[in-house]
């Protein structure tokens, strides 16, 4: 028996968030490999024939992909009810969709503090206490961050990014 058969993800269902590219979807075929079906979503993701569709397909795993805004609360709560709707059990959440905003720190304005706050904080939060709620109530999941090394850095031109990110 491999070492690999413990971490062995089959039959579980991870949400990916940013999934269409980067570290989300780079983290939705790692999952993928170990066995995970995939649900993927992001603002800009295609419902059908995206390139980590393709890519979770071949590795034998399912895909389902959702696009929302998270910028927009709303949307996001109407997406949180289609995805619980379709999918009763959610084993791994990965927040990991985020949005950057560049400006000196000066210029930054308020709308852009907003919106950071908004896609890199706030609906991570949400994410995670309404997808968590059924994770506790069935007394197992995961929910995973993924944070920026501008956490430790800063950067004059990202301020919300980086407060963000290390919140």
């Amino acid at each position: 028996m491999s070492i690999l058969n413990e971490f062995s993800l089959v039959g579980k269902t991870a949400l990916v968030t940013g999934c269409k590219r980067g570290i989300g979807k780079a983290m939705a075929i790692g999952l993928a490999e170990a066995g995970a079906d995939i649900v993927g979503v992001s603002a800009t993701l295609e419902r059908k024939g995206s390139e980590i569709e393709k890519e979770i397909l071949a590795l034998g795993r399912k895909f389902k992909a959702y696009t929302c805004d998270f910028s927009e609360r709303k949307a996001l709560y109407r997406f949180i009810q289609e995805v619980k709707s379709d999918f009763p059990v959610i084993d791994i959440l990965v927040n990991n969709a985020g949005t950057i905003l560049r400006a000196p720190a000066v210029e930054h304005t308020d709308a852009y503090w907003d919106k950071v706050i908004e896609v890199n904080q706030n609906a991570q939060f949400i994410l995670s206490r309404e997808i968590g709620k059924d994770m506790v109530s069935r007394g197992n999941g995961k929910i995973v961050f993924t944070a920026s090394l501008l956490t430790f850095q800063g950067g004059i031109t990202v301020p919300g990014y980086a407060a963000s990110k290390g919140a």
